[in-house]
C-alpha cells in the first residue's frame, strides 16, 4: 500500500497522512477474537527486503505532537520519548551492546511509534494487543495511548484473553522449545539457552506472560528484525523494534503492580 498523500486545507495548512488521522479518532474496528501463534520459540526469521524507502527523507510522520485542530477532539500530547522518526529509532548504547539505528523509512508510518487517542477503553496501565491490527497499545491517562508496531507468530497455538506481565528482563537468554530444535536440529547448541545479546531472538528487553500464576509461554520481546513488523513471521509471541521494547519496558518496569494485558 503506498503512502497516502497530504492534502491541504484552505487555509494552507498540511493535513497529516490519512492513517494517523483515523488513529487519533479512534476509527478502529473488528475487534473480534483473533490468535496469538506460537509459543516462547520466537524465532523465525524472513530476509530482509530491499524496499524503496516510503518516505523520502527523514522527515517525520505526524507523531507525538499534533496541535490540527479536532473539534470536540483534544490535541495529542507531546512524550519526551516520542519526538521524531530520526531520534526514536537512532542507535544507542544499551547495557553495553550496540543497537543499531532503524531504517524507519523502510517501516509503514502506522507501524511507528505514536500516541492516538486510545481506543481500547481499558484501564491506564494496561497492555492491548490487536492481532488484526499488528498494533500493540500502552494505555494512558486522559484517553490516550501510545501504539506500536508489532510482528505476531505465523503459526502454532492458538491464545487470546487476559493476563499479566509477571516479569520482565533486559537482554534475556533464549531456550529454544523442544519441538523447534527437533524441526532445526542446529539450534541443539542452545539446548541451554542462548546468551542474550543482538542476534538473541528475543532481543532487548522481554516481557513474560502469565495468567492464573502460571507462564503462557508468551512474551513481548523485541527484535533485531526490525523488517517482520506489521507482519506474521515469528514462531510465536509478540515481536517488537528494539527501540519500541526498550521504550514500553520502561513504562513497565515502574508500574507499582503486575501490568495487565489483553491479546484480542
Amino acid at each position: 500500500m503506498g503512502k497516502p498523500q497530504d492534502q491541504k486545507l484552505s487555509s494552507g495548512a498540511l493535513i497529516p497522512e490519512i492513517g494517523y488521522i483515523v488513529s487519533r479518532r479512534a476509527v478502529l474496528s473488528g475487534l473480534g477474537v483473533m490468535t496469538l501463534l506460537g509459543a516462547s520459540g520466537c524465532s523465525q526469521a524472513l530476509e530482509p527486503p530491499s524496499l524503496e524507502p516510503l518516505e523520502p527523507s527523514g522527515r517525520m510522520s505526524p507523531v507525538g505532537v499534533d496541535d490540527m485542530s479536532t473539534g470536540s477532539i483534544p490535541p495529542i500530547s507531546v512524550d519526551s520519548n516520542i519526538t521524531d522518526n530520526s531520534t526514536m529509532y537512532a542507535s544507542l548504547i544499551d547495557n553495553g551492546f550496540v543497537i543499531p539505528a532503524v531504517p524507519f523509512q523502510k517501516i509503514r508510518p502506522e507501524f511507528r511509534r505514536q500516541i492516538v487517542i486510545d481506543p481500547t477503553g481499558e484501564a491506564p496501565g494496561t497492555i492491548v494487543v490487536r492481532l488484526n491490527e499488528r498494533h500493540l497499545y500502552w494505555v494512558q491517562e486522559g484517553g490516550e495511548a501510545i501504539r506500536y508496531g508489532v510482528g505476531i507468530g505465523k503459526a502454532g497455538f492458538e491464545w487470546n484473553g487476559r493476563a499479566e506481565i509477571q516479569y520482565t528482563k533486559q537482554w534475556p537468554t533464549w531456550t529454544p522449545p523442544k519441538e523447534m530444535i527437533a524441526r532445526r536440529p542446529e539450534l541443539v547448541k542452545w539446548t541451554g539457552g542462548q546468551p542474550g545479546g543482538l542476534d538473541n531472538p528475543l532481543g532487548a528487553r522481554a516481557h513474560y506472560i502469565y495468567k492464573g500464576g502460571h507462564d503462557t509461554g508468551y512474551r513481548v520481546h523485541g527484535s533485531p528484525e526490525w523488517w517482520t513488523i506489521g507482519t506474521q513471521a515469528s514462531s510465536g509471541c509478540v515481536r517488537m523494534i528494539n527501540q519500541d521494547v526498550i521504550d514500553l519496558y520502561n513504562r513497565v518496569k515502574v508500574s507499582p503492580t503486575k501490568v495487565p494485558i489483553v491479546v484480542v
